[in-house]
């Protein structure tokens, strides 16, 4: 009994259903309507903290390494926000359904040690992305996220849910999502549309652990050091990976997207090289995080990029 909706607390029988939360509670439609206006932003890599699918990370609003923290390419994953309204600490993650439950618990702990000394607030849930596709990953994802969150001793009140039904438009007789990713500004808390053509480094790394069967949600940021980390992570190597890097486009798109009708453009050639990466790196707690150390990249005072620093 700890999701609060619409500033009710709830019983055992909250909504597990994007269509049921709307009916219920129309004032999400409405909240999700006024984020559906705002217009897309462009964000450039400078400032930028990315967080890509299965993967999270956590800001306090004074952290000077990072404006914006974002993801996108969401089409049935789902971007989970938490903030604390008293501090302004925010957690952002992008889930798939794997490691849920440990990625909202990391999620609200890091949000509760960075609002530490900061006047008291309640932490705010946030969920955008995920549209009405064919085989219902999305709802099913939206589900699996709810319950997360109530079964969580915290009071956690949902205050945005741009997702489901609200988040499709039909093409061509196909559904397609509006929003596939977000932006937040670390030092207001607003959330905006977002597309980011620049993901930060190490992008086919990170990729490759979902590829080949890493289950949990990696905290991608230490808020201490104000530095990215990327592991240390291993995976087994990819059986057919010469095999799948042989077909076509078409194919790969088709077999290797759980959404394949509304990917976008780069979809393919990030999953190419992504399994060129596995090909190449097909042990890297060998070649990659060697002594087992993850690696770091420190915001360059010039640029504003990320530079890979030895830690």
């Amino acid at each position: 009994m700890v999701l609060v909706l619409n500033g009710v607390l709830q019983d055992e029988c909250i909504p597990l259903d994007t269509h049921s939360l709307f009916m219920q509670h129309p004032i999400y439609r409405d909240t999700a309507n006024q984020l559906l206006s705002i217009p897309s932003k462009t964000v450039g890599p400078v400032g930028l903290l990315y967080v890509a699918q299965r993967e999270l990370a956590a800001i306090a609003p004074h952290d000077k390494n990072v404006h914006i923290i974002g993801s996108d390419d969401a089409t049935s994953c789902i971007i989970v926000v938490v903030r604390h309204s008293g501090s302004g600490a925010i957690a952002l993650a992008h889930l798939d359904g794997s490691g849920t439950d440990e990625a909202v618990s990391t999620m609200v702990s890091r949000v509760q040690e960075l609002a530490l000394g900061y006047p008291e607030g309640r932490i705010e849930l946030q969920l955008i992305g995920g549209f009405r596709d064919p085989q219902g990953y999305a709802e099913d994802l939206f589900s699996n996220i709810m319950q997360s969150f109530h079964k969580h001793p915290m009071e956690i009140d949902l205050t945005q849910a741009c997702i489901g039904e609200v988040n499709t438009i039909v093409r061509g007789e196909i559904n397609w999502p509006i929003i596939y990713g977000i932006g937040v500004n670390t030092r207001t808390g607003e959330i905006f549309p977002a597309t980011f053509p620049d993901k930060g480094p190490d992008l086919c790394l990170r990729s490759a652990r979902h590829f080949t069967g890493g289950h949990t949600v990696l905290d991608v940021y230490d808020s201490q050091l104000g530095m990215l980390r990327i592991g240390p992570f291993n995976y087994e190597p990819l059986r057919g990976v010469d095999l799948w890097l042989s077909q076509t486009d078409e194919f790969i798109l088709q077999h290797l997207s759980t959404t394949p009708d509304v990917e976008p453009p780069h979809f393919v050639m990030q999953v190419r090289a992504t399994l060129k990466f596995i090909q190449e790196n097909q042990f890297p707690a060998i070649t990659v995080f060697r002594e087992n150390r993850p690696l770091y990249y420190r915001r360059d005072e010039n640029s504003g990029l990320w530079s890979h620093v030895r830690y």
